[in-house]
């Protein structure tokens, strides 16, 4: 991310940009200077991930209270040296990055098809840092995290990264932490890496944007066309590749050639033309082509922190923020509520349906080759209808208009050229429109009630309304997941629910130190998908959640309360291998006790929608045994299927048009493989 080859350039070509610092020194020096103040450093979250999550494990589903335990960590780490710290999250992808967002996407597509053929060859979780991926759903619980370890937390509404810029400059932060050059680029405070970060001595890098200006000769008005000239998230390389050519040859003949001379060119060529030194104003001077002019003063207007100009523009106005689209259906009072929840990082999604009526969703660990598990964006598709059917009408307007919620999600073989149109969907048991003000505004214990029912409707529980009451919240999210999962997927076996059960009651008993002991002899493909669309689960039920007006306190919805990876996949083994309830429940009687009720429910759940669940172990890889190939997997998961069907399944187009269609990718057995039908519809 950022502008390109400008960190390569800083810290192979210029060291004496990247100057190390001490924090701890920086913090006093900063008190010293600013005494009515705190330190404070603004932390850029999508950017630490890498830097949290340090997990051994994490292609099992994430190992949710080890990584608590991490940002703790982090957190005492930097109050020891009395410095604040104040997180920011994104909470959008703005439309001028969304190419930038779907080549990204794309990419990790392709690492992820990569990580599922080494575990299908091997047996074992990549040990390679090139074949790795963030467990899924991390960037959207990190948010919430940190605050329930006490920190200030937030969420972007326009791109993360002004965001980041223009709190720390308005209110004179000490620096920025993350890991992007644009940092350099905007006119803020000092940018200090995260990568470089060494918590032991609490020293890193600071990337000095004064000094980079020394040494290329500009002023720190002109780092914005720099970066659009280098290109960047909004200014593709290729569209200035024939400006940077003609400053590299003029640069060329009057200097030899030497690494990072095209950084220089850049920078020679910007102060050649500068406007103060031609009598012109803006990009004007530079000899521009039309679109590449509107490119080039669009990126640089997006550098503009409030209040700053730009010698490269004729009218140094902002750039103009997003408008409401969605407007005309949202009462005011709802739309402010929504964005305040969305701004302190306590609610998902739902801003983002009520203000432009766009949702993204990143990659998940999904293997592409699975033909009985469908994408999670696929398997939750009915949530998110009824998710939306809550906050917009689902009834055409008096112009025969249909509201409809544009989603970017990544998942195999979907190629995002545009995204899915998604028709909000009225719930099964509400009796006309929902009332959000009152589910949102009213605190009496009877519309806590109907906050709690509508949740369970959205899963389509709203029957289990009282049995539900007898388990607390945590347990209440894993049954909603389980039996969603097994009612859509409708492939899962009863090993597959006692794997989920299980893990669910032994997680509640058990300390990250625990956790961290945990080993499995082998690594299954099918497991880390249902890990996957568990904890992808989690983060539609906080969402629902937040449509209902927070029946349940969020933090008993987190995957640190219901769910760890490595446990998951070690009861997922040992359902498939056989293996007697009263092991996968460790001898415990009391946790047996609450296992079987759990189980008892949720099984009848799934019969009462006429999906019961049958036994059906797998033979799972050994330790020992040689390593199973693909065509091995496909004969174990179906050995039914004869070479002709599976040679059908592998020549289909993969799940994107289906998806447009409200499809599930191809079963190899049934044709096109649908959404299950409504479960008020389906036969007892």
């Amino acid at each position: 991310m950022g502008v390109k080859g400008l960190q390569y350039f800083m810290e192979a070509c210029c060291p004496d940009t990247c100057v190390p610092v001490d924090l701890k020194q920086m913090a006093v020096d900063y008190v010293k200077a600013h005494p009515d103040s705190t330190a404070t450093v603004v932390v850029d979250g999508m950017a630490c991930l890498r830097y949290w999550y340090r997990c051994q494990a994490w292609v099992h589903g994430g190992q949710w209270q080890e990584y608590m335990h991490i940002l703790q960590e982090f957190l005492d780490a930097f109050t020891a040296a009395d410095i604040r710290l104040v997180f920011f999250f994104d909470g959008t992808v703005e439309e001028q990055k969304r190419a930038e967002w779907v080549k990204r996407r794309l990419r990790v597509n392709q690492d992820i098809a990569r990580i599922f053929q080494h575990i299908k060859t091997h047996g074992q979780q990549p040990n390679s840092r090139d074949l790795f991926c963030l467990p899924s759903g991390l960037a959207t619980f990190s948010r919430f995290a940190l605050k329930s370890l006490g920190q200030e937390s937030r969420c972007s509404v326009r791109e993360g990264d002004y965001e980041i810029s223009d709190y720390a400059l308005s209110h004179n932060c000490m620096g920025i932490l993350g890991q992007d050059t644009d940092f350099v680029i905007y006119n803020t405070v000092p940018y200090l890496s995260i990568n470089k970060l060494n918590l032991n001595n609490m020293t890193t890098v600071l990337f000095s944007r004064e000094r980079l200006c020394h040494v290329l000769k500009l002023h720190m008005t002109d780092l914005p066309l720099l970066a659009c000239l280098l290109g960047n998230d909004v200014v593709p390389e290729q569209q200035m590749e024939r400006l940077r050519n003609s400053a590299l040859a003029s640069y060329r003949m009057k200097h030899k050639q030497f690494q990072g001379d095209k950084v220089y060119a850049v920078a020679d060529f910007i102060s050649v033309h500068h406007p103060s030194s031609e009598g012109t104003f803006g990009v004007s001077s530079l000899s521009l082509v039309e679109a590449e002019k509107e490119a080039l003063e669009k990126g640089i207007r997006l550098y503009l922190l409030t209040g700053q100009m730009s010698p490269w523009l004729e009218s140094s106005r902002a750039f103009p923020e997003s408008v409401c689209l969605m407007g005309n259906y949202v009462p005011g009072d709802i739309l402010q509520a929504a964005m305040e929840k969305h701004t302190q990082a306590e609610c998902f999604l739902v801003y983002n349906v009520l203000h432009d009526g766009v949702v993204e969703c990143s990659n998940t660990l999904e293997d592409e080759d699975e033909v009985e598990l469908p994408p999670q964006a696929i398997l939750y598709l009915p949530v998110r209808e009824r998710i939306y059917g809550l906050l917009l009408p689902v009834q055409p307007d008096c112009s025969g208009h249909t509201v409809s919620v544009k989603e970017w999600f990544a998942f195999p073989g979907n190629p995002l050229k545009e995204p899915n149109r998604v028709t909000p969907k009225p719930l099964n048991h509400l009796k006309g429109p929902p009332d959000l003000m009152a589910l949102w505004f009213r605190t009496d214990p009877e519309v806590k009630a109907v906050q709690a029912s509508t949740l369970l409707d959205v899963f389509d529980l709203y029957e289990f309304t009282e049995e539900l009451k007898h388990f607390d919240s945590p347990l209440i999210a894993v049954i909603c997941l389980v039996t969603y999962i097994t009612v859509q997927a409708r492939q899962l076996s009863l090993e597959d629910v006692d794997a989920y059960l299980s893990q669910a009651v032994c997680v509640r008993f058990k300390s990250f130190r625990e956790m961290q002991q945990l080993r499995t002899p082998v690594v299954d493909p099918r497991a880390i998908q249902l890990g996957s669309l568990f904890v992808r689960g989690l983060t539609y039920l906080i969402s629902a959640n937040s449509a209902c007006g927070f029946p349940f306190p969020m933090g008993e919805l987190m995957p640190w309360r219901t769910f760890d990876g490595l446990l998951f996949h070690s009861k997922y083994l040992q359902a498939h291998s056989g293996c007697p309830k009263e092991e996968l429940l460790e001898g415990n009687p009391s946790w047996m006790s609450l296992f079987l009720s759990v189980r008892e429910l949720v099984l009848e759940a799934c019969r009462r929608r006429g999906v019961p669940v049958h036994s059906r172990p797998r033979r799972l890889q050994r330790r020992d045994a040689r390593p199973m190939e693909a065509d091995d997997l496909l004969r174990e998961r179906r050995p039914q299927l004869h070479h002709s069907a599976r040679q059908e399944f592998r020549q289909q187009p993969r799940a994107s048009a289906h998806y447009q269609q409200g499809y599930r990718p191809r079963h190899p057995k049934r044709g096109r493989y649908r959404l299950a039908p409504r479960w008020p519809q389906s036969q007892n």
